[in-house]
């Protein structure tokens, strides 16, 4: 990829706890001002390191950072789908890039690799769920192969409105 004041430099890695600090940051911005994450509560930084560190080998947590500042500006995971263990072999998604950083191909680069990374563990599919009129995040997971399988209906409340959920799969 090459670097332009619109285009940094990026380098996609695994996620360590010194990033803490960086996915923090653009999670709970999402937290406490969108409707892309359900959390309402924001995470502190050591709740953000146990997160890091519970995210390992298949369940792995990756970055985005400018390699000119080394600044995190995205971040993505896999997480358990279900608890019961018939579901072991499908994972969900999760992918937030910092708003400022928006629109410059950082959320397909992570989405992609989270996706090869689920690939690698030998899961079988990806499961995305999404605020239904996040459409940057539906159009995200189109491009690369997700397909829209339903919508839940009124299934969170957040900033006293319902919100609907579109639910995405990849099969791998």
């Amino acid at each position: 990829m090459s670097s332009s004041p619109l285009q940094p430099q990026i380098t996609i890695r695994r996620a360590t706890a010194d990033d803490a600090n960086g996915i923090a940051e653009i999670y709970n911005a999402e937290v406490l001002n969108f409707t892309s994450t359900m959390d309402m509560v924001p995470r502190t930084i050591d709740e953000q390191r146990q997160w890091i560190q519970s995210r390992s080998g298949a369940f792995s947590a990756i970055v985005a950072c400018d390699t000119s500042s080394g600044a995190v500006v995205g971040f993505a995971a896999l997480s358990k789908y279900k608890e019961r263990a018939a579901y072991s072999t499908t994972v969900e998604d999760s992918v937030y890039v910092d708003r400022k950083h928006h629109g410059r191909g950082i959320g397909h680069l992570l989405l992609s690799a989270i996706c090869d990374t689920a690939r690698e563990g030998g899961f079988h599919s990806v499961i995305a769920r999404i605020e239904a009129t996040g459409e940057g995040s539906i159009a995200l997971h189109r491009s690369v192969g997700f397909e829209m399988i339903g919508i839940e209906r009124q299934v969170g409340r957040k900033f006293n409105r319902w919100l609907d959920v579109a639910v995405m799969q990849l099969m791998l």
